[in-house]
């Protein structure tokens, strides 16, 4: 079942009391909330994620509601429950959808260390699998969220998950998390998209959630090997670049974008050492959306053709 197949009554139903299980990449997450911003962007952007009923495991057990006493009427805020415990201050209550979101990738990334977990955006075409390991302001999701809205599969826009074993990229599509500007360049980019309320003046600006294309929740069981890595950078009225890049800076590169690098020891350094190994290293600067996109396209025409 997928959560556009529960009405809205129902889905308020189950969300405010047991709660819901819902299947994003490899994990089930367990959540629970009554406030109605959540409820409608939850509806809105997770309608072709999966909905497991009697579910007796989930990795994360989620509950969004407002703090008791004052702050519930006055100035009222949010508060984020991970297994009973708060592990963040609370937010105001506009913001409780984006809380929900970056509540999930902080579970995520402090939990989930059977994987290397990367801070980057993970797209795919036809076998071609490209990892962008970029800090906030890089224009890293903009590329992203563009290259989804033309043929490319979304496997992460925050998380880069590889498996230990195979070195194989792991999909976690979830929505894109857009900023102040992009968030109307690709409204503009792609108006078929699908897109969250505009929530201000949260520690990164105005932020907006992108839905994940149906195609790519989907294939989310599909892993793919990594090709190449490719670290963007936008820059206002720069020609559009691709660069190759020297491995052992890439290897440093990547090391600091790891969320667990240090946390899985040797294991972390040799998966990173054949992960590095195995792909083509690339910085690349862009100004213009179109022609990054073009670019990308190239990259993995010229693979295909190789191989």
């Amino acid at each position: 079942m997928k959560i556009s197949d529960l009405s809205l009554t129902n889905l308020k139903q189950r969300l405010g009391t047991s709660g819901i299980y819902l299947h994003t990449g490899p994990f089930v997450t367990h959540l629970q909330s009554k406030i109605p911003s959540i409820l409608n962007n939850f509806a809105l952007l997770y309608a072709n994620n999966t909905l497991l009923d009697n579910e007796e495991f989930a990795d994360f057990h989620i509950n969004l509601a407002t703090p008791r006493g004052l702050r519930r009427w006055y100035r009222s805020q949010v508060m984020f429950h991970f297994d009973d415990q708060v592990p963040f201050k609370p937010l105001p209550y506009q913001q409780a959808f984006p809380m929900m979101e970056w509540g999930l990738n902080w579970c995520i990334s402090n939990h989930a260390h059977q994987y290397l977990i990367l801070h980057s955006a993970v797209v795919e075409k036809d076998g071609f699998a490209a990892i962008l390991p970029a800090p906030p302001g890089s224009g890293k999701s903009t590329l992203c969220a563009g290259l989804v809205n033309r043929g490319w599969r979304l496997l992460s826009d925050e998380l880069g998950l590889i498996s230990l074993d195979q070195l194989e990229l792991v999909p976690l599509a979830r929505p894109v998390n857009l900023k102040n500007e992009s968030i109307e360049v690709i409204k503009k980019f792609a108006p078929q998209a699908i897109f969250s309320d505009d929530f201000a003046d949260t520690n990164k600006g105005t932020v907006a959630l992108m839905q994940a294309p149906v195609t790519s929740v989907a294939r989310s069981n599909e892993l793919v090997k990594p090709a190449c890595i490719v670290i963007p950078k936008y820059r206002p009225n720069a020609a559009t670049h691709l660069e190759h890049e020297s491995k052992g800076h890439m290897f440093m590169h990547v090391a600091d974008s790891a969320f667990n690098y240090s946390l899985l020891g040797l294991t972390g350094f040799e998966t990173l050492v054949k992960l590095i190994d195995r792909c083509d290293c690339y910085t690349f600067t862009y100004s213009k959306l179109q022609e990054a996109i073009e670019t990308f396209d190239e990259l993995a025409t010229v693979n295909n053709t190789i191989c």
